[in-house]
């Protein structure tokens, strides 16, 4: 018997132990401002810790170690360079003007701006886009539960195992999260961070320790690290510069996707999704909430180096130490390993470290999305003069609501990896808000670059036209028209790292075709 009653302690203390803080955090939520936006009183540093610990999802604990052993180098690292760049700017455009007008979610920016069809769109573009990728990290999360039901029975894992997973892991942190607001999340966030990262580099030393030889064995399994990069420009040197340009857009991780593709990416993600602005907003003044942003951009370079070098040092792991057993999905390498080969106790924390990762992002997307639900549709559609004991408790039922519609999208991502064991995880994490908020971060650009250009109705142009470049650049449309044998369009293919870059600047660039009203534009400019 394999299983570690020591394992099964700690595993089970963390979990009772986070749901409890979580529901103590967020006691006498007496309104929505307690409920959404903890009263604005929540110091600077947790808000810096959430914001990590929102980023730090299982999609990243899982699926940059996979990123790490596909590729053999750590250009995936390049990334954060894009997200430093982007918070700066976020920091000093986006969030003054949040602070300014006292918003709940950021979607009211866009009805000040240019008026209530806009909001509209932008909030459900949000729930949308939010509900199918926090369900994909639902899924990525209940990756190590199945492992581990197949590392102590030995029996394969089914599609069942995955949904038992799911609804485990979302019902514990929907519990808390209802009961506790926006207070439970970032506290809880809080110790998340630390056990998260703290999991990482333990698992980094096991690693080194575990394998034969040590750090000879590390470069023994990669070749003396033959092939190692950590920048690349992604140009080949051959062909004329056109296609050389076509090269660099067809790769994911290259210094260019990095500085130009990644800071598009986290502007959408940092400066115009609900789910990652919301804890910004809880900050005492804008200043604060400045400084937990862009410090939480400089801790994200060693949280990534950590975790990709996890998954290169795995596969010179298994290279030296080959397991006929291996699983031939890379999400599940790394949580193979900790079942498997980590010490007892070890295994128990890093474990707690998966649903550290995998609980903090979960329970502030499932606050975000309730909290857009009540105020961007249903105070000002459904019933406006209620008391704020009301809208809490409507709060709650949309915590509710939407993980189910979570537990719906991680069961469906689950069906589609175990029939395609090759998926990779990040490239379909954010490859999901490629399409939505490349067109959403385009229509924020017009109300804060500009005084006097677009309007609802060019906005809704200018969204189409954003997402149907991407869904043609993508090669989703060919994919789409090869479904019904049309002809397919000869257009070239990039790479989902370029998406919201290549969306956001055609929506801007149409939206701006449109002038906006006077008046809204006095008002946003007051």
């Amino acid at each position: 018997m394999k299983s570690s009653y020591m394992d099964l302690i700690i595993i089970a203390t963390y979990l009772v132990s986070i749901t409890f803080i979580g529901i103590w955090a967020g006691r006498r939520e007496l309104n929505l401002n307690d409920f959404a936006l903890g009263g604005r009183r929540i110091p600077w540093w947790a808000v810096l810790a959430s914001i990590i610990a929102a980023e730090t999802s299982a999609a990243t604990f899982l699926g940059a170690p996979a990123e790490g052993y596909r590729t053999q180098n750590i250009l995936y690292v390049q990334l954060t360079l894009g997200t430093i760049l982007a918070r700066i700017l976020i920091a000093w455009l986006f969030i003054k003007p949040y602070y300014h007008y006292n918003v709940y979610t950021v979607y009211e920016f866009l009805e000040i701006r240019f008026g209530k069809t806009t909001r509209t769109i932008g909030g459900f573009i949000f729930l949308l886009t939010r509900v199918l990728a926090s369900g994909v990290r639902v899924y990525i999360a209940s990756v190590i539960l199945v492992i581990a039901w197949k590392f102590l029975t030995g029996a394969s894992p089914t599609f069942s195992q995955y949904v038992i997973s799911i609804l485990i892991m979302t019902v514990i942190t929907a519990v808390y999260t209802m009961i506790g607001g926006i207070k439970a999340v970032i506290w809880t966030d809080l110790i998340q961070a630390v056990i998260m990262f703290g999991g990482a580099v333990v698992s980094l030393l096991t690693i080194i320790t575990l394998i034969p030889g040590g750090w000879e064995g590390i470069k023994l399994g990669t070749g003396g690290f033959a092939g190692f990069k950590v920048f690349d420009s992604g140009m080949n040197g051959s062909g004329d510069l056109f296609t050389a340009l076509l090269g660099v857009f067809n790769q994911e991780y290259t210094i260019w996707a990095a500085l130009l593709g990644a800071t598009f990416l986290t502007l959408a993600t940092h400066g115009t999704d609900q789910d990652m602005v919301q804890r910004m907003l809880t900050a005492t003044n804008y200043k604060r909430s400045r400084i937990s942003l862009i410090l939480s951009g400089i801790a994200d370079i060693p949280i990534a180096l950590t975790f990709v070098l996890i998954g290169i040092f795995l596969f010179a792991f298994f290279r030296v130490a080959p397991d006929p057993q291996l699983p031939a999905a890379p999400n599940e390498i790394f949580a193979y390993f900790i079942i498997n080969y980590m010490p007892k106790g070890i295994r128990g924390l890093i474990i707690a470290g998966v649903f550290s990762s995998a609980m903090g992002s979960l329970s502030a997307a499932l606050n975000a999305l309730a909290t857009s639900a009540v105020k961007d549709f249903y105070i000002p559609f459904v019933k406006k003069d209620a008391s704020e004991s009301h809208y809490v408790l409507a709060a709650r039922i949309f915590t509710g609501i939407f993980s189910i519609l979570l537990v719906m999208v991680a069961i469906i991502a689950s069906y589609k990896v175990l029939h395609n064991p090759k998926t990779t995880i990040i490239p379909m994490a954010l490859g999901i808000i490629g399409y939505t908020y490349g067109p959403l971060l385009g229509v924020f650009f017009i109300g804060m670059l500009t005084r006097n250009r677009g309007n609802n109705t060019g906005n809704i142009i200018a969204m189409i036209c954003g997402f149907l470049t991407v869904l043609v650049l993508s090669g989703s449309l060919n994919t789409i028209l090869g479904f019904f044998d049309f002809p397919l369009i000869p257009f070239p293919k990039i790479a989902f790292t370029w998406y919201i870059m290549f969306g956001s600047i055609v929506t801007f660039l149409v939206g701006i075709l449109f002038r906006s009203s006077l008046q809204k534009t006095k008002d946003a400019d007051s």
